[in-house]
């Protein structure tokens, strides 16, 4: 390794250090019941308006999941996926990566539901967070407590989707880094991935495995060709509608099927077979798909808290908004 790679090896390492100090710091503003003074029925009227529309439409559970994800690691657990583009900046929310989210009417819902009871007090990325777990919980997910007093921020950039946000595309290096970027370590990203056991895809996320992996009209050979057979019968090239489940025959249920999937080379995205790159990675597939999952609910509960407290704004930092498209 020369001189430069591990000066810049050292700088990456600094950098993850500050981050994760600042994050920690502000994660300590964080706490289980923050509104039981200000607005003691927040958690239940959350939870009502959300079981509202999950019991009718249960398949909104992972976008909705998703959309907490997306929030998280654009800026940190601030709400800025949430916000409308304006004339003077794109929001996150209109880059190619967000524009498959759903589940915004949900959100709206809740939020109108709760600034009846209490004008002004609960944030839309505290109501974002309690959403995705209550929408999990729903579906047979796991249930975990979530600490609140997240702020809303008042910036959301285009740009930064494609720099920060993990893509289908990724190799394991690069999923690594992104996710070590948050304070999060490589064991949790082997259990969030397992979040795709809900929910769907359109066929734009994978094609390239199935027509055209290396620009040559070939396949991806990480990918079981017995699988790539099925795939294609649902998504031809260039197919922009079709939509495919990522964990055939359980995509509305949460449980650990996903890992036997990646671990049987099916699993959909290349981010999902790079898991089989890693030592540390691959094993907690193998454990989970060889033990029904036996980790998988107590290990998804821990991950998420840790996630939701990526970069989050507290205090006198932000604003708490009254409308979750708009800043005040």
């Amino acid at each position: 390794m020369g001189i430069r790679q591990k000066l810049l090896s050292f700088l990456f390492s600094q950098l993850i250090l500050v981050l994760m100090v600042s994050n920690h710091n502000n994660a300590m503003g964080l706490k289980l019941g923050y509104y039981h003074k200000t607005c003691p029925n927040a958690e239940s009227i959350i939870s009502k308006t959300t079981y509202r529309f999950i019991s009718r439409a249960p398949t909104l559970a992972a976008p909705l999941l998703r959309m907490h994800f997306h929030d998280c690691f654009v800026r940190g657990c601030d709400g800025s996926v949430l916000l409308n583009s304006t004339k003077t900046s794109i929001s996150e929310k209109d880059a190619i990566p967000n524009q498959s989210l759903r589940g915004y009417h949900v959100i709206d819902a809740v939020k109108s539901a709760v600034e009846e009871a209490c004008s002004g007090v609960v944030s839309c990325a505290d109501i974002l967070a309690l959403v995705a777990r209550d929408s999990v919980s729903m579906i047979h997910g796991p249930y975990w407590k979530v600490p609140l007093g997240r702020r809303d921020g008042r910036v959301s950039i285009l740009n930064e989707v494609f720099a920060e946000l993990p893509a289908p595309f990724a190799n394991i290096t690069q999923l690594k880094q992104m996710f070590a970027a948050k304070g999060l370590n490589t064991k949790d990203l082997a259990v969030l991935s397992g979040g795709h056991t809900i929910g769907t895809s359109h066929c734009l996320g994978f094609t390239n495995r199935l027509y055209n992996f290396t620009g040559k009209g070939d396949t991806d050979p990480s990918m079981d060709p017995n699988y790539i057979v099925k795939l294609k019968q649902k998504c031809k090239p260039r197919d922009t509608t079709a939509l495919v489940e990522m964990d055939p025959g359980s995509f509305k249920t949460f449980d650990e099927a996903y890992y036997t999937l990646v671990a049987k080379r099916r699993g959909l995205f290349q981010s999902d077979s790079a898991l089989l790159d890693d030592p540390e990675t691959k094993a907690y597939v193998i454990l989970q798909a060889s033990t029904h999952g036996s980790t998988f609910a107590k290990d998804f509960s821990e991950s998420m808290v840790k996630m939701g407290q990526v970069g989050v704004l507290t205090g006198n930092q932000g604003e708490i908004r009254k409308h979750c498209a708009l800043v005040n």
